[in-house]
């Protein structure tokens, strides 16, 4: 049997679902935390159907080639595969939420259902529903329509089958002895209602329950003699079609599109299990749902993505216990950031570090009267986001604010359309892209007028500049003033705004025009330096690798005598440790508490290391089809700190898996070492150099 030289992407991707179901499934996560880890299971396959499902679906119906593109199997067979993986996991997923709401009881925390509550607590449902839930609800009758109703893929349904009680069958019609209808669960409304309670037990129900316990109230005009009611949920292509409408602007155009997702391809419909073969069967007929389509048998209740809201009742025990995002040393936030910045680089590791540093920058730049100019990228935004608010008040200032501002951002479209409009409407000049090229560069950079002469600031970061997905995902951003570097940042705002010109960079990688073959240069260094005799390693940090030249080079610098170590949270297409082609490459995946997201590339060169990071993953999409930012550090101090965090990434030994060809996330172990969670280490890392170095400060 043949080698394969790679891991289907997809299944790769269902592998890193499966470690975060893993740690719902972990009995030494904390209970609430299992719930929220089960709720982002379930909000990433719901756009992974929505966007990678979809996209192979696609491949199938139209004339392409999908053998070729997917690695040698059938868009059919990868689709039936990809089905078959996914009910496993469902049905994992019901398992682990059965254990967690036992171990809850135990903590006299009860999720009860519409028949396991007292008289009192019905009579509050009741009012509840009546008050709130009930405006809220959309019922549709079905069978009189000619065409079935849309649903969103954003919503769950009650399917609810009446039997009517007719008083003389022989002159009904035989298909008005059934009526069907849906009614949409309120998305406006919190899903987990907290009943009101006397004793120490604490109980709550799920909005599906509550209606289900007033469906009689909804359904009271018709007189039947038996109701069912079974949640169904759909999830349609996620793809963006533009129309060529040259009278309308960009905005006009992808505000038009998002609108369009609604009415996408059904590619999953995902059903509780329980349902009536006769409602399954007349909902498949009417949805034109086939076995083309994902048909998912679940439990009770879908969208468990909300899970990730859950109440936490007071009860701060069941939840991992929240460290203080720590100051940067050397770097107070109460003093003026750009005066330090003047004469030294830092790095902000958040959310270890305060992601309040980038705010109080932005800020500062907003009210300095010699700063003259502000320009920022933005791919994902928070909700009231600050760093919007601190460029209106940079305009509002008098300052040149330029914001690129990325509306193709999948799933936040709308609300980068709004963020647009809202810039427009104070001044700020926007760039919407480049065609063909989404930007997901993570840069800013201000100019500042200093003894007549223009000085430039800024930052460069792997991550989205979003204060609250910030408390989670862990990203580098470096604070600079270095020129060359600047210099480089202020012609990525050139190509923007002109992109017919090609610039060349002293010191960033740009894609899509120098990344790979900057990498791939770096590489084949250390292949050079390994077959010297030179010490020739290789440290990668990043969120995916799926790039098969990119893959191919790494075995080449393998094959080379190169060690390389990676750290790679999400796809890796790549499969290490195979005699003949990877031996020298090891791989691990860290899923934790934060979400590993910061790029980090680290070569030897003979042991005088080059370290950079980046807002690119080896992926063909961040190489070839972005505009991505790539930087290197050259302050000591900072590539000093980014070797010594890297080692305690790599010295994971709990919540650390193995990347293999297996695919079975086998928990990695290491003899004779001590357990070693990587991202606590990490904060008492960052915690121990911060009391260093104020320690040096009260002496000096």
């Amino acid at each position: 049997m043949t080698q394969s030289k790679y891991i289907d992407r997809e299944k790769s991707w269902l592998t890193f679902n499966a470690r975060v179901l893993q740690e719902a499934a972990d009995e030494s996560v904390p209970l609430l935390d299992r719930l929220r880890f089960l709720g982002i299971f379930s909000n990433n396959l719901d756009e992974f159907f929505r966007v990678r499902y979809a996209a192979i679906r696609r491949m199938r119906f139209e004339n392409v080639d999908s053998e070729k593109i997917l690695g040698g199997v059938s868009a059919e067979t990868l689709l039936k595969e990809i089905t078959e993986i996914v009910i496993e996991h469902q049905s994992e997923s019901l398992r682990i939420l059965s254990e967690i709401e036992q171990k809850l009881e135990k903590e006299n925390i009860y999720i009860v259902n519409e028949k396991q509550i007292s008289k009192e607590q019905e009579l509050f449902i009741r009012d509840y529903f009546i008050q709130t839930v009930s405006p809220a609800i959309v019922t549709i009758m079905l069978n009189d329509l000619d065409k079935f109703p849309l649903l969103k893929d954003t919503s769950g349904y009650l399917a609810i089958k009446l039997v009517m009680n007719n008083e003389s069958e022989s002159s009904v019609n035989e298909d008005k002895k059934v009526r069907y209808a849906v009614v949409e669960i309120p998305s406006t409304i919190n899903r987990f209602v907290v009943l009101p309670t006397n004793s120490e037990k604490q109980y709550i129900i799920l909005l599906d329950d509550v209606i289900r316990l007033n469906l009689n109230y909804i359904f009271n005009i018709f007189n039947y003699e038996s109701m069912s009611a079974h949640m169904i949920k759909i999830t349609r292509d996620a793809q963006l079609e533009f129309d060529s409408d040259l009278s309308k602007s960009f905005i006009e155009k992808v505000s038009d599109s998002v609108k369009e997702r609604r009415v996408g391809e059904p590619v999953r419909f995902v059903y509780d299990q329980a349902i009536g073969k006769d409602t399954l069967a007349f909902l498949l007929e009417r949805m034109h749902i086939d076995s083309s389509d994902s048909i998912i048998p679940g439990g009770r209740y879908h969208n468990r993505r909300d899970y990730m809201n859950f109440p936490n009742l007071g009860r701060y025990d069941l939840l991992y216990k929240k460290n203080p995002a720590l100051s940067i040393p050397g770097l107070n936030i109460e003093g003026s950031i750009l005066e330090k910045i003047r004469h030294k680089d830092y790095l902000l590791n958040s959310p270890y570090q305060s992601f309040s540093y980038i705010i109080k920058f932005l800020r500062e730049a907003a009210l300095d009267p010699k700063v003259v100019s502000i320009k920022i990228t933005l791919y994902r935004l928070a909700k009231n986001s600050q760093i919007i608010s601190s460029l209106i008040n940079a305009a509002k200032n008098g300052k040149k604010v330029t914001v690129q501002i990325e509306l193709q951002a999948r799933f936040d479209e709308a609300s980068n359309i709004s963020y647009a409009e809202q810039m427009q409407t104070e001044g700020i000049n926007l760039i919407f892209g480049i065609k063909g090229l989404k930007v997901h560069s993570k840069i800013c950079i201000i100019e500042r007028i200093e003894d007549t002469k223009l000085k430039r600031y800024g930052f460069i970061s792997t991550g989205n500049f979003n204060e609250n997905s910030a408390k989670v995902y862990t990203d580098v951003t470096l604070f600079t003033a270095n020129n060359p570097i600047m210099k480089d940042v202020s012609k990525v705002f050139e190509f923007f705004e002109i992109n017919y010109k090609v610039h060349r960079y002293k010191h960033l990688f740009v894609s899509p025009h120098y990344t790979r073959s900057k990498f791939l240069k770096l590489i084949d260094r250390e292949i050079m330096n390994a077959l010297s005799g030179k010490e020739a390693y290789i440290k990668i940090k990043m969120n995916s690798v799926s790039d098969y030249k990119m893959i191919d080079k790494l075995y080449e610098a393998s094959a080379a005598g190169v060690k390389i170590q990676m750290i790679i949270r999400g796809i890796c297409c790549l499969i290490p440790g195979i005699k003949g082609m990877s031996e020298n490459i090891e791989a691990i995946s860290i899923v934790d508490n934060y979400l590993e997201h910061s790029r980090i590339y680290i070569f030897s060169n003979n042991n005088n290391p080059e370290i950079y990071i980046s807002s690119a993953d080896f992926m063909t999409r961040n190489i070839d089809a972005r505009v991505e930012v790539t930087c290197p550090i050259y302050d000591e101090d900072i590539k000093k700190e980014m070797l010594e965090t890297f080692e305690i990434g790599w010295k994971a030994n709990i919540k650390a898996r193995i990347h293999s060809e297996n695919l079975k996330n086998e928990y990695r172990k290491i003899a004779g070492e001590k357990p070693f969670r990587a991202q606590l280490e990490m904060y008492n890392y960052y915690k121990e150099k911060l009391e260093t170095t104020s320690k040096k400060e009260k002496i000096f």
